[in-house]
């Protein structure tokens, strides 16, 4: 992948290899035997790894080529294959983890396999491991189409995908040694904080850089939706994760809030992750895979837009319903019921958006299975925002908050919205990038679907069965006042919903590892397609969906 650098842009390669070396080389000298020496010593293996790479394309002879003729679609591709890895790898742990649940015996003696430390990387490795991956590789392939422009550099796009990577990989080991920030949503160290900003600042300089250099004057809905997801989530890490390390060589750190504001700050963040992280930046690829895998325009260019301003505006007000009935005053618990029932008017807008785009096109939703992942989750989508919205109201919150219907509702999303729309986008573009024919196996494709479907299904009917059973047996009081069942009798009750958790987990993992081996062999097996074929006369499938969305083969001369 190095060698279609020019000699400036592999100094510079070896330059941020070099400092990031050095960084390692410090960090594991001065954390000997402890997780912050451990992570040193990955970041010293990680950047001799990259450099290694370098230094092999540091012989090769200058491009000839006109670079601004063609994408730059090699980090796209890395970033799916390594997407689909946190996929079986992220899955796999959430597993582990809902048999341990079910059977608590399924553990090792290690502290390491204990659920509080493999949960966190169960989630992490979906959220950030898989999500992060595919939303940075396909913002990537989205932003060139629809700006008919080439991404503004050849270093920082692999220092981002890579860097994100390496983020991730320290978050896990840090979790699985039991070093976090001990926040809700398990933060990893400080110093791995600092490095994803570093990261973060760069991708978002990236995506800016391009958009400016765009050769369409219109800025597509998608790149609207992306360029949310980059800024805001910049904002909310830097300010959820303001910390003081207790020592520069240690992974132990203070947060900088503490009591109900650390609370109120962690639900800002953590309501705000789901809007802009698992809403706004899968939206992004809604908007541009679903109209052109239908080949027809959205329907809507207009209501995505004002869709658009609402979720961003209603979504930031939202995470105190999380904190109903807590020491936060009531007027602000009251504020984020407010506007999490707002929410459901633009959150709806762009899940109808998407569906009415269907209209003239449900036959091929009927034939092809990769229509019916986003279609389902667009489904999906529409049914976990109303879902949330009714959850955020005070009386129904005291029911269902702290229970497994949370759980059911969070995986509702997670599966059944956010995994479909990337499993979806996937099988549209590995094809196109890879240029085949077609996946290497559509009958894959068609369990892949239906795996994943009744996974979703079992998975989320168990947790809402087994939440509404917690948060009625938690209610249930005797005639003399007392509570009527102990916690123990709550747990026996909810042993065959964690079994059917388990099972549900099970299938939906299945299906991700199908979807694996299908990519590897589309990659590898699949027939190639007609290199004489000229883009612009494909079938309306692959052609653009609408004015803002125009996609030649190439972008035009800058």
């Amino acid at each position: 992948m190095m060698q279609r650098l020019t000699g400036p842009e592999r100094q510079l390669a070896m330059t941020l290899c070099v400092i990031v070396a050095l960084v390692g080389l410090l960090m594991a000298a001065a954390g000997h035997g402890d997780p912050f020496g451990t992570h040193g010593g990955i970041v010293l293996i990680a950047a001799c790894a990259a450099a290694l790479f370098v230094l092999r394309a540091m012989g090769e002879p200058e491009p000839t080529e006109d670079r601004s003729r063609s994408y730059y679609d090699d980090p796209t591709k890395v970033g799916l294959i390594i997407a689909l890895f946190w996929a079986v790898a992220g899955m796999g742990m959430g597993v582990w983890v809902a048999a341990q649940l079910a059977w608590p015996e399924l553990r090792f003696d290690a502290a390491w396999s204990s659920f509080g430390r493999i949960r966190p990387v169960h989630t992490s490795g979906v959220i950030f491991g898989f999500g992060g991956n595919a939303l940075i590789a396909t913002s990537f392939h989205v932003m060139q189409r629809t700006s008919r422009a080439r991404l503004a550099g050849h270093v920082s796009p692999w220092f981002v995908l890579l860097g994100f990577n390496l983020f991730c990989v320290i978050a896990a080991t840090g979790y699985l040694m039991g070093v976090t920030q001990s926040k809700e949503y398990a933060e990893p160290e400080w110093y791995a904080d600092i490095w994803l900003v570093i990261v973060w600042v760069a991708y978002f300089i990236l995506y800016i850089r391009t958009l400016a250099r765009r050769n369409e004057p219109h800025i597509y809905v998608a790149n609207w939706y992306y360029l949310a997801f980059i800024l805001v989530v910049a904002i909310l890490h830097i300010v959820n994760n303001l910390a003081v390390p207790a020592s520069l060589a240690g992974a132990k750190s203070y947060s900088a809030f503490a009591g109900v504001q650390d609370a109120m700050t962690q639900w800002w963040y953590g309501h705000n992750a789901v809007a802009f992280f698992l809403t706004a930046g899968f939206l992004g690829m809604l908007y541009y895979f679903l109209p052109k895998r239908a080949g027809r325009p959205i329907y809507s260019y207009r209501l995505s837009i004002l869709s658009f301003w609402g979720i961003v505006f209603f979504y930031i007000w939202a995470g105190s319903h999380h904190l109903h009935y807590t020491a936060l005053p009531h007027w602000v618990q009251t504020l984020g019921m407010t506007f999490s029932v707002m929410l459901l008017v633009p959150s709806w807008a762009s899940a109808g958006n998407a569906l009415m785009t269907l209209n003239g096109a449900w036959h091929k939703v009927r034939d092809d299975a990769t229509l019916r992942f986003m279609m389902v989750a667009a489904v999906f989508y529409g049914l976990s925002t109303f879902e949330g919205s009714f959850m955020a109201i005070r009386a129904v919150n005291s029911l269902s908050h702290y229970t497994d219907w949370t759980i059911g509702h969070v995986h509702a999303g997670a599966m059944g919205w956010v995994a479909l729309i990337t499993f979806g986008s996937i099988y549209s573009v590995v094809p196109l990038l890879w240029k085949r024919e077609g996946m290497y196996s559509w009958k894959l494709v068609e369990w892949h679907f239906w795996l994943a479907l009744s996974g979703t299904v079992i998975y989320v009917f168990a947790m809402w069965n087994s939440g509404v059973v917690q948060g009625l047996m938690w209610r249930t009081y005797t005639d003399s006042g007392t509570l009527a069942y102990s916690f123990t009798d709550t747990l026996v009750a909810m042993h065959p919903y964690y079994v059917a958790r388990a099972f549900g987990g099970l299938l939906f993992l299945t299906g991700a590892i199908l979807a694996a081996i299908n990519v590897y062999l589309t990659i590898r097996h699949a027939p190639a397609a007609d290199p004489a074929a000229d883009p612009a006369s494909a079938p309306p499938r692959d052609r653009p969906t609408s004015s803002e969305a125009a996609e030649p083969a190439v972008p035009a001369a800058e």
